[in-house]
């Protein structure tokens, strides 16, 4: 039975890495509505998740059928994430131009990354798998840590894509050694920032529209250590199939700087264009697997309901940022 799904998954998989590319764009655009309308009216679970994320952390900013239209394009947005990554097999470094914009707050840090390496981050906003490919194409070449597929040879088809303008795609294992080898070569380092994990070493308490989370710190860590810019960017889709790509601020962290302070600055920019663009964020996530306030077992109003009361996030606030009503 393993080996029929994984036949029928491969299939489908290497179909479409064959189709995708051959399709008109107006073609991938539809599919992309249509399949997201599909997967947000059957993922009953993923649904209930984004409407109770949206519902904490927007409050009565919009209505109920404002969270549902959300919600959908959020699904929308997903969908064409992934279509676009089999679809990008046709761009190259001579045409790429014709469906990015990209905006640079600070050409004169891009300029020096080039020459150092940089740490570069983005959160699961728009397109974040076609940023780094395009950048791949603009002649920085990133090591992209990823998450391996049961079926194997799923993995090795999304690791050819995700290669196609140059990268190196690492699986999880040793994977902050191999990126630091990168880095020291004055390579770049892709990565993701709004990973929701267990509270531990490697993570920081950080607020996220308000509410504590706990997200990785590997990105704040591998700059501080090796001297190195971090560079924050979204990729926004944009209606005529297109993308605007925004690179913010560089920045700079000294060995010395709080990482806590510095993870939380990095993610204030992603949450300032994700208001402005709430459809573009992965909302159907658990962001907030963990919450510092109420009682165990007890659902808190302020979190969504599938969050856990969790001692070891608490601790890892700041006592004079700890919220007031804690129950541990």
């Amino acid at each position: 039975m393993k080996k029929l799904r994984y036949f029928l998954e491969t299939l489908l998989t290497e179909s479409a890495a064959w189709l995708l590319p051959r399709l008109p764009r107006s073609s991938i655009l539809g599919l992309s509505r249509g399949i997201g309308s599909i997967a947000y009216l059957a993922d009953k679970r993923g649904r209930t998740t984004a409407l109770e994320n949206l519902r904490c952390a927007f409050g009565d900013r919009y209505t109920l059928k404002e969270h549902q239209r959300i919600a959908r394009g959020s699904y929308q947005v997903f969908a064409r994430t992934f279509l676009d990554l089999f679809w990008s097999s046709k761009l190259t470094a001579e045409t790429w131009q014709k469906y990015f914009t990209i905006h640079l707050a600070q050409p004169e840090y891009e300029a020096q990354a080039r020459e150092t390496g940089a740490v570069w981050v983005t959160p699961h906003f728009g397109n974040f798998e076609l940023v780094s490919m395009v950048w791949g194409f603009r002649g920085f070449k990133f090591t992209i840590v990823a998450q391996d597929f049961k079926n194997p040879t799923i993995t090795r088809v999304f690791k050819r894509l995700r290669e196609h303008s140059g990268h190196d795609v690492i699986p999880q294992e040793n994977a902050m050694l191999k990126l630091m080898k990168a880095l020291k070569r004055q390579g770049h380092a892709g990565l993701l920032t709004d990973l929701n994990i267990p509270p531990g070493k490697a993570a920081a308490a950080i607020q996220c529209f308000g509410l504590w989370t706990c997200v990785p710190t590997l990105h704040v860590e591998l700059a501080k250590r090796l001297g190195l810019s971090i560079m924050t960017g979204v990729c926004r889709p944009l209606d005529d199939g297109g993308y605007e790509v925004n690179i913010y601020e560089a920045i700079q962290p000294k060995p010395e700087d709080d990482t806590r302070e510095l993870t939380q600055n990095v993610w204030n920019h992603f949450e300032t264009v994700i208001r402005e663009h709430p459809e573009c964020w992965m909302w159907m996530y658990k962001h907030w697997r963990y919450r510092p306030v109420g009682a165990p077992g007890v659902p808190h109003p302020d979190y969504p309901r599938y969050s856990n009361l969790s001692p070891a996030l608490v601790e890892m606030i700041p006592a004079e940022l700890r919220p007031e009503k804690t129950t541990v």
